[in-house]
Order: C-alpha cells, then structure tokens, then sequence
C-alpha cells in the first residue's frame, strides 16, 4: 500500500499536477488551486505548522504522511518536505490511500 502512494504521488508529478516546496505550496493554498496538501513525517515543526495552519484557513484538506522527506523526493524526484496536488481526481485517489493507510 505504501508502495501505491509514493508511485501515485511520481505519476502526479509527471502529469504536472504536483506543487513542490514551502513556499510554491502556500502560494497554491492561497490561490485556491490546491485540493490536497502533504507534509512529510520528518519536515521541520515551522514549516509544517505554517503549511498546515495555512490549509486549515483556506479549508483544503491536509495529511502529515509516515513517509520521511527522502522517500517523497524519490518518488517525485525533487527534494521536498511539502507539496500540494491540484488536480481533484489525483487528489482524491491520494486522499483514499491516505486514509487507508491511517487504517491500518
């Protein structure tokens, strides 16, 4: 399953559906092009909290996922701690995937 969210989240990147870095994510959060928000589960508490705080006002939903900031960049194959999905059929695939994984 965890193999699914990572290749989910490189076939997002691909289709250029994927918002990467801090700054890019909260510009897409403001801009109201976001429909997801992920943070990974080793980001700094500063940037995660002002990403987090940001899509809770903007109401877009957010996950911290349990994957490090190394297995996100690898499967988006740029270094990121944070990134947005912008494309609400990507974006709800992800979410269900998310949530599974909290299932377990």
């Amino acid at each position: 399953m965890t193999d699914r969210l990572l290749s989910n989240l490189g076939l997002c990147r691909r289709a250029g559906k994927l918002t990467l870095g801090n700054d890019p994510v909260i510009d897409s959060i403001n801009l109201k092009k976001a429909k997801l928000v992920i943070v990974a589960s080793d980001c700094s508490q500063n940037t995660a909290k002002k990403v987090l705080s940001s899509a809770h006002r903007s109401d877009v939903k957010a996950h911290v996922i349990p994957h490090t900031k190394d297995e996100i960049s690898s499967a988006v194959g740029k270094y990121t701690a944070v990134l947005s999905i912008t494309d609400e059929g990507f974006s709800k695939s992800i979410d269900k995937l998310i949530c599974s994984l909290k299932e377990d």
